[in-house]
Formats: C-alpha cells, sequence, structure tokens
C-alpha cells in the first residue's frame, strides 16, 4: 500500500475508515436461505471474481484443474492476483473501496479479515455451514478463527488432523543441509561435528569438480536476495539447522528456550555471516550471488552449479531427476552432529490464511460448496498438488493397485519424477503443470490421511512412491544413514528434529511507527550482511558488523526488537498452550 504507508498512523487510519465507510457492500444475508446439503448440479454457468493474496497468476484458471471445477460446480474461476498486479495493496485498496473485493475472497485473518466483516464485503456462512460436511471436519479450527467475528466468516487454510506436536511437513522438513550426496561420497563421507566442519569438505569437493557439465563454473554456495526482509534470507537459513526461526528481528528457539536479537554479536544470523565470510575467502561462493534472482539460481542447480542448499525443495527439486539419481547423482541430507533442524507442527487452528465469500456474490451457496470440495480428500489431492504435494486427481495421476495401495500412473511419475506431463484431452489438455490450480493455497495439509485409502496425501510417502524412487543415489544415502529410508526418519531416530508446535500465532500488524522504523532499520541489516560476507578480510567484516549494529541502533533497532520480542514470547506461550491441550 505504497501511497498510505507513506502518511502518518492517524492519516491512515482515516484513510482505512472512510474506504470502509464510503464502500458499497452490504451486511451480512441475515435472510439466506439455510441449507443442510448443497445440490448434485449447477444448471447456470457462472464465472466468479477470485480475489486471492497468495495467487501468482491473473485471469481464468484453465487446464485440468478448471475442468474438474467447470464440471463439478458448472463455473469458470477468474483469479484476482494482487501479487501479480503489483503496487503492494493498492488493488485491495481499490476493490475495498468500491465495495466489492470479489466473490471469493482469499485474504489474512486478523486486520484484513476484521475490516472485510465490519464494512459488511464478507458474507456470513453459518446459513450453509450445515451442508460444508468436509469444512466441518476441522470444526476446532473453524470456531476459532470466528470466534470474535459474530458469525462465520473466514474458513481457515493448512488445517489438519495431525496433533501440532507433531511435524507438518511429511518425508522432509522445511530445511536442512544438503548436499551434492554423490561428490560428498567421493570425498569418504567425511564426519561432520558442526555447521563450520562443512566448508573444508566443500573446498575439497569444489576442487575436484570445478566445472559442471555445461561448461561453468561450479561453487559450493550461491546465494540470492529476491526474498530478503527483515535480513538477508539466506543467512537465516543456517539458524534452521539449529532449531530457530525468524520473529521479525528476533530468532526463536522452536522450544521457547532461548530468543536471540539478531544484531547480538552471538546470535546465529552472525554466525551464519560469519560461515558465508569465511567460505568466500576460500572461493566458494558465486561472484554472481549479489546480482542474480532465484530463478537464475534454480537454473544453476539444475545444471549441477551448486554444491550445497538449505531446502529439499531446491536442490532436490532441481537436480534430483531420474536421470541423475540413477546415475547416483543429487541432493542429500548431510549429517552434522549438533544439528537440530526446525520443524513446522501441524497448525491446530490452520495457517492465517482464510477463505472468505463476498458479500456481493451472486451465489453464495455455490461458492460455499466450493469451498467445501476444496476440503473433501477428492479437493486436497487436486487442489494442493502443486503447492503442497499432493498426488493430484485420482484416474489421471494416480489410482489404486491391484493391492488398494495408492500408485502414481504414468502420467503421474512423469509429473513427479521429469516435474510435467502432457494432460489427456477428456482432462482439459495442455501441459500438467500449466493447469494446476492457481489459488496457491492449501486447505488440508498434504501429511494428513486420506481415510479411504488409509495413507497420505502427499505421494512422496507412498511405500509405492518409495519403491518408485529406488536409485543408487537413495540405497546409497540410506546405507550410511542408519537404513534411514527418508530425512525425516532419520532426524527423528537421530532426536535431530525440533518441532515448534503449531498454535497458529499470528504476529500483530506493526502500528505505523514500528513499521517505519522497521523499514529503514532492514534496510541496514541486509545492506551490511551482504557486504560483510564479501568483505575483504576478517578485520573488515568486524568493522562492518560493528557499524551496523551501531546504525540499526540509532535507527530505532531497540524499540523494533522489545515489539518484536514480546511477540516471540507470546507465540511461545500459544505453542505451549496448544501443546498442552492438543498435543
Amino acid at each position: 500500500m505504497k501511497l498510505v504507508r507513506k502518511m502518518p498512523v492517524v492519516a491512515v487510519a482515516v484513510v482505512a475508515a472512510t474506504m470502509l465507510a464510503g464502500c458499497t457492500g452490504s451486511e451480512p444475508d441475515a435472510e439466506a436461505k439455510v441449507v443442510t446439503e448443497f445440490p448434485e448440479e449447477w444448471s447456470e454457468p457462472i464465472t466468479i471474481d477470485v480475489f486471492d493474496s497468495l495467487a501468482n497468476y491473473m485471469g481464468v484458471q484453465e487446464g485440468w484443474f478448471a475442468k474438474i471445477v467447470e464440471d463439478k460446480f458448472n463455473m469458470k474461476l477468474n483469479i484476482i492476483a494482487p501479487n501479480v498486479a503489483g503496487g503492494g495493496d493498492t488493488l485491495y485498496n481499490t476493490r475495498v473501496s468500491a465495495g466489492d473485493l470479489g466473490d471469493l475472497i482469499i485474504v489474512d485473518r486478523g486486520t484484513k479479515l476484521d475490516e472485510l466483516v465490519e464494512g459488511g464485503l464478507a458474507a456470513d456462512m453459518t446459513p450453509y455451514y450445515g451442508a460444508m460436511t468436509n469444512v466441518a471436519a476441522y470444526d476446532t479450527a473453524v470456531q476459532h478463527a470466528n470466534e470474535s467475528l459474530g458469525g462465520l466468516y473466514g474458513i481457515p487454510t493448512s488445517v489438519s488432523s495431525i496433533k501440532p506436536t507433531e511435524p507438518s511437513e511429511g518425508i522432509d522438513p522445511t530445511f536442512g543441509p544438503f548436499v551434492r550426496w554423490d561428490l560428498y561420497a567421493d570425498q569418504g563421507y567425511p564426519e561432520l561435528g558442526t555447521l563450520e566442519d562443512l566448508l573444508p569438505v566443500l573446498k575439497k569437493m569444489q576442487d575436484a569438480n570445478p566445472t559442471a557439465d555445461n561448461g561453468e563454473p561450479v561453487y559450493a554456495l550461491s546465494l540470492f536476495k529476491d526474498w530478503d526482509g527483515n535480513m538477508m534470507v539466506t543467512a537465516k537459513q543456517p539458524a534452521c539447522f539449529y532449531g530457530y526461526d525468524e520473529l521479525g528481528f528476533v530468532l526463536a528457539k522452536a522450544d521457547g528456550s532461548d530468543y536471540q536479537s539478531l544484531l547480538d554479536s552471538d546470535s546465529e544470523y552472525i554466525r551464519s555471516l560469519k560461515f558465508y565470510f569465511d567460505a568466500n575467502q576460500m572461493g566458494l561462493v558465486d561472484p554472481e550471488s549479489t546480482t542474480q534472482n532465484y530463478d537464475t539460481l534454480f537454473s544453476k542447480f539444475q545444471n549441477g552449479q551448486v554444491l550445497f542448499s538449505w531446502w529439499p525443495w531446491l536442490g532436490q527439486t532441481a537436480f534430483n531427476t531420474a536421470e541423475n539419481t540413477a546415475a547416483g547423482k543429487g541432493f542429500e541430507l548431510v549429517p552434522i552432529d549438533d544439528q537440530e533442524i526446525f520443524s513446522y507442527g501441524a497448525e491446530a487452528y490452520g495457517a492465517k490464511t482464510e477463505m472468505v465469500i463476498g458479500s456481493q456474490a451472486e451465489d453464495p451457496e455455490r461458492i460455499a460448496a466450493f469451498i467445501d470440495w476444496l476440503y473433501s480428500a477428492e479437493g486436497v489431492y487436486a487442489n494442493a498438488n502443486q503447492t503442497a504435494g499432493t498426488a493430484g486427481p485420482e484416474g489421471l495421476t494416480w489410482e489404486l493397485n491391484a493391492s488398494n495401495e495408492p500408485e502414481l500412473t504414468e502420467l503421474g511419475q512423469q509429473m513427479a519424477l521429469e516435474g510435467d506431463a502432457a494432460v489427456p484431452e477428456e482432462w482439459g489438455g495442455g501441459e500438467y503443470v500449466a493447469g494446476a490450480s492457481a489459488l496457491n493455497t492449501t486447505t488440508v495439509v498434504a501429511a494428513d490421511v486420506d481415510p479411504a485409502t488409509g495413507f497420505s496425501f502427499n505421494y512422496k510417502t507412498w511405500p509405492t512412491y518409495q519403491a518408485l524412487v529406488q536409485t543408487p543415489l537413495s540405497e546409497d544415502w540410506s546405507a550410511h544413514m542408519d537404513g534411514a529410508t527418508t530425512t525425516m526418519e532419520y532426524l527423528r531416530s537421530n532426536d535431530q528434529l525440533l518441532v515448534a508446535p503449531g498454535a497458529s500465532f499470528a504476529a500483530p500488524a506493526d502500528s505505523s511507527e514500528i513499521e517505519a522504523l522497521r523499514n529503514q532499520v532492514k534496510a541496514i541489516i541486509v545492506q551490511y550482511s551482504w557486504q560483510m560476507v564479501f568483505a575483504k578480510d576478517e578485520a573488515e567484516f568486524n568493522s562492518l558488523l560493528s557499524e551496523m549494529q551501531t546504525q540499526a541502533s540509532g535507527l530505532g533497532y531497540d524499540k523494533v526488537l522489545e515489539f518484536d520480542m514480546t511477540n516471540a514470547q507470546a507465540q511461545d506461550d500459544a505453542r505451549k498452550a496448544v501443546a498442552a491441550e492438543l498435543g
């Protein structure tokens, strides 16, 4: 919301109130017919506007997901994506001021959802809830999300039947030190006591493999700036190997045992910067790190030009093709003796993003039916294939085999192992990835079990998939990882996983004062962090660290830190409470 953010706090409040007061949204429809069962068919075709704060696609949904929705609901989805439109909250504000944000709205709970309810732009779904049997299976989360709204206005996403103290991530945690396992093996599987022990090993790996097959140089580490926010994003990742995650300028440990100020000289963040600095001194950091974006980095991983990945969904996704893994090549988790990897517990009350029906929707009952379908097993498989690794539509990408176990079809195998596949015309045609759901949200976490099959929605956990991906790479990794067949199995059996209970905690929005201070400080943190990584020597590294700390302090770092620290402790209180109640 660029125009508004430049205004003082009072002005911002006045603008928001004025927009809502001036909008044409109606009060929730108290006369809506109460339904206990949705129709099996919808005779009139409609196109609904979907204002989706998570979508990265703008326009009418196409491909196989569009065909499923049209066949079931006689409905097309016109996706309105602020991420694509740009301009921050400009599109949101414009549509709110017009009194019609969308027919289906995917938006964060808290300030925005409260605004929509107060302004009459959100419809009360209470009349339809009796028919929303799939959503009602997660009634605890639904009631929790709406307890202060005076009606049923939002359906939380990423709900789960898994206990909040259990990982939500399937066979791999979100974070972890992943290396080119084949090249690590070439060095004799050296033991690693701690993070810094990686550097001499990566040096040997790089020296032995200076050039990729495409003729380009190989670097152990390659960084990027796209996602920098409160800090240099790639400098936070190693902190997650030790149980920490960020909340503003705080690194909070998953079990609440420690809170670190980002800029303390002995913080995990500064440790990471020193790790990258030392790596650069050894010639291990890609010199294009300061200018490349994530897409370029991903291509380098695909081409074998990078040896280390912070996430399985980068190194493995890009490089572990069927051809490479059959040849024994690929990324796998490397064991570090003192690692204690952060894991997100299943969110007891769902994620902060919610599904809302707009008060101006022409056919709210049909939209309620569509939302409910997204929480059915069929909807979960189909909607979250690209965002959460669910298997896709039964009959297209998977089917039950003779043993009544789910198994990927030939097309599903192509999609899973090669990244894309051509879709038959009867399913809508086109390329599989292009036809995937553009909603870009997960309704039920993929690790949940489909009661009809007894297996997870995530195909990577299926025994049939595990057998499919048995390769020289996986066999060698398992042989050197105590016989574990998955990353999660190894970490849990070695007590190297720290699960943050899923409490669905959302920190309160920054006041305009905190926001203004944060924006100044984080720019300094990001700028100096990059300079420190590429400092010419350790004296300059330490000098830049001191300058960063001094300048940040002068710009109000301590005030923002105090705000973040309070939120971090509230987050831990919520985690402990949900673990005690539901864990």
